[in-house]
């Protein structure tokens, strides 16, 4: 797909700096902040990731060490610290995880005009450098957070590699990053295209059908399984588009289109709430915001993506 690694996420083109870590210093960098997975931003439009030095005020917040996500054009080292330690007054946690969070939290250290707020919310607003960071770093982070001893022994473990492994203290096994590959499907069949909607999703909101990929499975094998299982609807060739690494919390989206070999829907109450086939000239509608019921996938997310080539045929 010719705009393949225009994706939100994509097309940065960051130095990872692979053969820095373990090696390089917190003191050399700059450090992008997070606290419950929201990336510190700044602006009046939030748009902007902050960059603080490894010293402020605000890490005394912060129990787990600083991860190296990469290296600016200017050559500055970015690393990623997660403010662990942290937990704002008057939290309502009710605001936390959901489908739209709008909260936002300031810290006591920081400016007025730097607040945490919900990646997903603001992701379109960053430039591709700072997207692309502000996902590694909550990707990276969620796994350090949720992987603090060892599936082997079940010892805790530690961190390696300036955040890029852990290592059992032990019985001396190494763990890496996870992530959970996943399919996304723009199944067309002449001029309409399949969209579901799992419970909770904001009323009339519909995407493209996922799931994630099986071990042993093929890209192709999984779209076919995970649409029949869906909406008994069958798939035939099945090609590969484009990939976005979604960090809630860990997966990589591989974007695939399929051809649909029939065409009546038997819906799997258990996968998902609805599908239907909704024709160009209504997706047409509601990605305009005209359509009566319809509403699209979320911006920024590969299925909105995906749909938005697909009607302007450029795929």
């Amino acid at each position: 797909m010719k705009h393949a690694e225009t994706v939100t996420f994509g097309g940065s083109a960051l130095d990872r700096v692979a053969e820095l870590r373990g090696t390089a210093s917190p003191k050399d960098g700059r450090i992008i902040a997070l606290w419950q997975g929201k990336p510190l931003v700044l602006g009046p439009d939030l748009d902007r990731l902050a960059r603080l030095p490894h010293d402020h005020a605000v890490f005394s917040d912060a129990r787990m060490l600083p991860v190296l996500l990469g290296r600016e054009t200017d050559g500055t080292l970015v690393f990623g610290r997660d403010l662990d330690l942290w937990q704002p007054d008057d939290l309502d946690p009710d605001t936390l995880g959901g489908f739209v969070d709008s909260s936002e939290q300031s810290h006591p250290e920081l400016a007025d005009d730097h607040v945490f707020a919900e990646l997903r919310r603001i992701m379109t607003r960053l430039s591709p450098r700072d997207a692309e960071l502000a996902a590694t770093a909550k990707a990276i982070l969620g796994w350090h957070r949720t992987h603090g001893f060892c599936a082997v022994c079940g010892a805790q473990s530690e961190m390696a590699q300036s955040g890029w492994q852990r290592v059992c203290t032990t019985c001396g096994a190494h763990h890496f990053p996870r992530t959970d590959p996943v399919v996304i499907m723009l199944i067309t069949r002449h001029n309409r295209v399949l969209l579901g909607r799992s419970p909770g999703w904001p009323d009339g909101m519909y995407s493209l059908l996922a799931g994630f990929i099986e071990p042993g499975e093929t890209m192709e094998a999984a779209v076919r399984r995970e649409v029949a299982e869906e909406t008994g609807i069958r798939v035939g060739e099945v090609s590969y588009l484009a990939s976005q690494p979604w960090a809630f919390p860990s997966s990589l989206m591989f974007g695939c289109r399929g051809e649909a070999l029939n065409e009546d829907l038997v819906i799997d109450p258990e996968e998902i709430e609805d599908a239907l086939w909704v024709s160009r000239e209504e997706l047409v509608q509601a990605f305009s915001g005209n359509h009566p019921v319809l509403k699209p996938a979320r911006k920024g997310a590969i299925a909105h993506f995906l749909l938005k080539h697909w009607l302007a045929d450029t795929l």
